[in-house]
C-alpha cells in the first residue's frame, strides 16, 4: 500500500491536497486586444472553457512589468501588472470571477533574481562598490590583476558565464554581478534582510488581493553558498539545472526562507499555499520543501523526466509516495510545463525533459518522430497521471495533444536560451506557440479577438497545421483529446478515492503498469502486446480504443474492478 491511509476525507482535506490546476503561460492563451500577446482578459474570456473543463485551479506565468527578455520572469515590479497583460484593477477581477467559477487561482513569483530594470538593481548599478544598494545583489571583484576574470567558474543555465562586468561611474570596467539565468537577471543577495523583508511584502500584495497561493521560480536557488565557491566537479560547463554538486541550488537556507513564508500564508484564510519549482533530487530532497512548517506542494520533477518505460515510471513513482510520505505531503505529478519539451515529443522520441544544450538533445531528430504513436502515449500518460495520488498540473494545450512546435523560424525565436548558447539551443519557444481555439487560421486560430490577426503575426508564429487541433475540432468529438480530459476530470472528480490517499500497485506483466485506488478502482496501463482486461471489469474510460477485451499498446484504461 503507498500513500497517505488516514486522510480525511476530501471534502474535509485542504484542496490542494487533491486539486487539478492548469497552467496559463499568459502571453500565449488568449489575446483580448488583437495585439498578438495574450493578456488577463483573455484568460477572463476563457474561464468558461475552464471550468468546463473541470480544473481545480488556474496558475497564471508571471504578468508583472517586464521588459520580456524572459517572457516575464524578469520582474522589474512585482507589485502591478505589465501594460501588455493589463491593469491590477483587470487583475483583481479575473481572481474574483476566478472564485465565481469555482476555482482557485495562483500566480507565479520569482525570487531568484529580478530584472535589470528592477528599480532596485538600478540603484545599484549607480552606488559605489560595497553600498547597501550592491548588497542586495552579488556584487564581487574580479580575478585576475586587474579584476578582468569573473569571480568564479559558474555558468549561467542559458548558457555562458554566470557573471558581467559592470561600467562604474568613472566609466572603468568595475565590478561583476551574478545572473544565474540570462545577463538581463540579476540574482538577489538572500543574506541581505532587506531582500527578505521585500518578498514578505510581495506575498501580502496578492494574497490581500485573494490569490489562493503561488509558483515558485527557481525555488531551490535563492540561497548561494557562502563565500561562492568554484564548482570543483564533475564539469562547471555541464548540466547547469543538476542539483549534485552546485554551490547554488538545493543549499539549506532556502528551508528559513519557506519557514518564513508559510507563517504568512498560515495567516490568511482558506488554506493559502505554495508550490515550489525545485530541480532536485533525489525524492528525499523534495520532501523537505514540503515538511509541515515549509511549503505544500513542490513539483515532481522526477516524474517529469521520466522516459515512456513501465520500470522507470514505477519507479519515480515509488520514490515520490515514499519519500512524501515521511513528511505527510501530497505528491503533485505533472508531465508538461512551459520549460520542457511537449509530452507528445518526449514520449515517442525518448527525450528526458530539460536536459541537453543542442537542438538536436532538446527536440530530438524531426525525422523519427511519429506524432500518432506520440499521441497515444501523451494521452496515457495523461491518464496514468491523474490516476495517482494527490494533485496534478496540466499545461495549456495538453488537454489537445498539442505537439512541440518545431517551425519556428530562426529569426522569430524569442528564447534567451538561443542566443547564450551561441544559437545551438532553439530553447523553449516550441512548447509555448500560441493555443488554437478555432479550425480557422483568422486571429491567429482563434488566439486573438481580431480576426486580421493572422498565425505569422501572434508573437511566436503558429504551423499552419494548428488549427486541426483546435478546441473547435475537438469539442464535442467523443475520440478527441480534449474529450477524454473533460470526463477524465468529471470521472476524478466524482471518485473519492482519486486525488490525494492511498493506492496499491497489481501485480501484472512486466511491460504493464498496474494499481488500485479505493473504491475498486483500477488504472492500468499497457507499454507492450495488447493484453486481456481483468475478469468482471467495467471500463470507465480508456485513452484509445480497445480491441474487443484486450488493451493494446501505449493504452490506458480506467476500471471498476468486479469485488
Amino acid at each position: 500500500m503507498r500513500g497517505q491511509n488516514s486522510l480525511p476525507a476530501r471534502a474535509e482535506r485542504p484542496w490542494w491536497r487533491d486539486a487539478v490546476t492548469y497552467q496559463i503561460y499568459i502571453r500565449s492563451f488568449a489575446d483580448s486586444n488583437g495585439d498578438g500577446k495574450g493578456d488577463i482578459e483573455g484568460i477572463r474570456s476563457r474561464l468558461p472553457y475552464l471550468k468546463k473543463l473541470g480544473v481545480d485551479a488556474i496558475w497564471i506565468t508571471p504578468w508583472y512589468p517586464s521588459p520580456q527578455k524572459d517572457h516575464g520572469y524578469d520582474v522589474a515590479d512585482y507589485m502591478d501588472i505589465e501594460p501588455d497583460y493589463g491593469i491590477l484593477a483587470g487583475a483583481e477581477r479575473l481572481i474574483k470571477e476566478t472564485h465565481d467559477h469555482g476555482m482557485r487561482i495562483l500566480v507565479d513569483i520569482v525570487p531568484n533574481h529580478s530584472s535589470d530594470l528592477h528599480e532596485w538593481f538600478q540603484d545599484a548599478l549607480k552606488s559605489a562598490p560595497g553600498s547597501p544598494e550592491r548588497d542586495r545583489y552579488w556584487f564581487k571583484e574580479g580575478k585576475g590583476e586587474h579584476g578582468e576574470l569573473p569571480p568564479n567558474n559558474w555558468r549561467s543555465v542559458f548558457g555562458g558565464p554566470a557573471w558581467e562586468r559592470v561600467i562604474e561611474a568613472d566609466g572603468q570596467p568595475g565590478q561583476w554581478y551574478l545572473h544565474l539565468f540570462a545577463v538581463e537577471q540579476p540574482d538577489f543577495n538572500w543574506e541581505n534582510k532587506e531582500v527578505h523583508d521585500y518578498f514578505k511584502d510581495v506575498l501580502k500584495f496578492w494574497l490581500n488581493r485573494g490569490v489562493d497561493g503561488f509558483r515558485i521560480d527557481v525555488a531551490h536557488g535563492m540561497v548561494k553558498l557562502h563565500g561562492l565557491p568554484d564548482i570543483v566537479a564533475p564539469d562547471p560547463k555541464s548540466e547547469m539545472l543538476a542539483p549534485e554538486n552546485r554551490p547554488f541550488w538545493d543549499q539549506d537556507g532556502v528551508h528559513e526562507i519557506y519557514r518564513e513564508w508559510r507563517k504568512i500564508l498560515d495567516s490568511y484564510p482558506d488554506n493559502r499555499m505554495a508550490v515550489a519549482e525545485a530541480w532536485v533530487s533525489p525524492s528525499s530532497r523534495i520532501a523537505r520543501y514540503l515538511r509541515p512548517d515549509e511549503l505544500m506542494n513542490s513539483f515532481n520533477f522526477e516524474f517529469l523526466s521520466s522516459p515512456w518505460k513501465p520500470d522507470e515510471l514505477k519507479k519515480m513513482i515509488n520514490h515520490s509516495l515514499e519519500a512524501l510520505a515521511e513528511v505527510g505531503a501530497p505528491s503533485s505529478w505533472v508531465f508538461n510545463n512551459h520549460d520542457v519539451v511537449r509530452s507528445v515529443d518526449r514520449f515517442d522520441l525518448g527525450l528526458i525533459a530539460g536536459s541537453g544544450t543542442t537542438t538536436l538533445e532538446r527536440q530530438g531528430d524531426e525525422k523519427k518522430f511519429n506524432i500518432v504513436r506520440g499521441t497515444q502515449r501523451a494521452r496515457a500518460g495523461a491518464l496514468l497521471m491523474l490516476a495517482l495520488p494527490g494533485g496534478a498540473y496540466v499545461y495549456q494545450g495538453e488537454e489537445l495533444a498539442l505537439p512541440e512546435a518545431r517551425d519556428i523560424p530562426e529569426d522569430r525565436l524569442t528564447d534567451p536560451r538561443w542566443s547564450m548558447s551561441g544559437q545551438t539551443d532553439r530553447g523553449r519557444d516550441g512548447c509555448r506557440v500560441p493555443m488554437p481555439w478555432t479550425k480557422d487560421s483568422s486571429g491567429a486560430f482563434g488566439f486573438s479577438n481580431d480576426p486580421a490577426l493572422t498565425p505569422e503575426d501572434a508573437w511566436l508564429p503558429q504551423s499552419s497545421s494548428w488549427g486541426s487541433f483546435s478546441v473547435e475540432v475537438q469539442d464535442g468529438d467523443p475520440a478527441s483529446t480534449l474529450t477524454m480530459y473533460r470526463r477524465a476530470l468529471a470521472i476524478r472528480r466524482n471518485e473519492s478515492g482519486l486525488g490525494d490517499g492511498p493506492m496499491t500497485w497489481i501485480d501484472s506483466e512486466p511491460l504493464v503498469l498496474a494499481f488500485s485506488r479505493l473504491g475498486n478502482f483500477a488504472c492500468y496501463v499497457n507499454f507492450g502486446e495488447p493484453i486481456d482486461l481483468p475478469e468482471g471489469s467495467e471500463v470507465l474510460l480508456s485513452s484509445g480504443p480497445l480491441v474487443g477485451r484486450k488493451i493494446p499498446t501505449d493504452t490506458a484504461l480506467w476500471l471498476r474492478l468486479s469485488k
